[in-house]
């Protein structure tokens, strides 16, 4: 394994590199999510590249950034015995020059849900995500279904500037009780981690109306926010939204599969959900 800091270095090593190439950019702190993706990664490439980043244009200014948590040691001691190929853990100074000025916004998309409550954090996610696409050249890209909003916003940017890369998009890793793995769990007291689980289990209920032949939206959203705030005592909902899976336009009926998302504050802790709606 061979681990880059410096643009140009990485750039050389590429061009050696044996394709296709896979890409799995992060923010470090790596979990059995992360895994997955390095995963299916090493499954449909001949070379993986993991990309270490925790990206500030994608934080707002009352967010986690300075305390987001890290662990290079742990992270690079893991994809080591992952046997990955390229690690690179930038500089923020070599991604962000004192002069940038470049931004991508794909519009619409970034307006709605995550959009709404963080403004501007797609902007940030969009813009780091085609810098390491173009320092990278992969042949594809892997991100995890629990940010289903950011695969749909990668997919569009990728489509919309005619990049030649495959976005892949794999299913949410879960803990023993269902909830979604993420970096920021570690934020949870140990009452808020127990009752967490109900963000799962409110999902699984809407699944289990929905089969039931209960296809109005507001219906099912209100079941939803019913049990959280029943069984997640301190919490405060964001939203939750039933919405078309690809351009995220919200439903009030839904016909063979929609996409629930939801946002929600447990203590202090900001945690996002999602499950496809489907008729099984």
């Amino acid at each position: 394994m061979k681990i880059y800091n410096n643009i140009e270095q990485l750039r050389e090593a590429i061009k050696n590199a044996e394709r296709p190439i896979g890409l799995v950019p992060t923010m470090g702190f790596l979990h059995q999510g992360h895994l997955a993706l390095i995963n299916q990664a090493k499954k449909y490439n001949k070379t993986v590249i993991v990309t270490i980043f925790v990206n500030p244009t994608q934080f707002g200014p009352n967010e986690d950034y300075e305390k987001y948590p890290r662990d290079i040691d742990h992270d690079i001691n893991l994809l080591k015995s992952l046997e990955t190929n390229f690690v690179f853990i930038p500089e923020r100074e070599s991604l962000y020059t004192e002069n940038h000025n470049t931004w991508v916004n794909v519009e619409k998309l970034d307006e709605k849900l995550e959009g709404h409550f963080r403004p501007n954090h797609f902007k940030g996610v969009a813009t780091i995500v085609l810098k390491l696409l173009n320092i990278t050249t992969p042949d594809n890209a892997y991100f995890g279904q629990k940010d289903a909003q950011q695969v749909q916003i990668i997919k569009q940017m990728v489509a919309d500037l005619n990049l030649s890369i495959k976005i892949n998009s794999i299913p949410t890793v879960r803990e023993y009780d269902g909830l979604a793995l993420s970096s920021r769990n570690v934020y949870l007291t140990k009452d808020e981690r127990k009752s967490a689980k109900e963000i799962y289990q409110s999902l699984l209920l809407a699944q289990t109306l929905f089969e039931k032949g209960i296809n109005n939206a507001e219906i099912i959203k209100k079941n939803v926010s019913d049990h959280i705030i029943k069984n997640i005592k301190n919490s405060k909902i964001d939203y939750v939204s039933i919405t078309q899976e690809s351009s995220l336009e919200d439903l009030q009926t839904i016909k063979d599969s929609a996409l629930l998302s939801i946002a929600i504050h447990v203590g202090k802790t900001r945690l996002i959900d999602n499950l496809i709606l489907s008729k099984k």
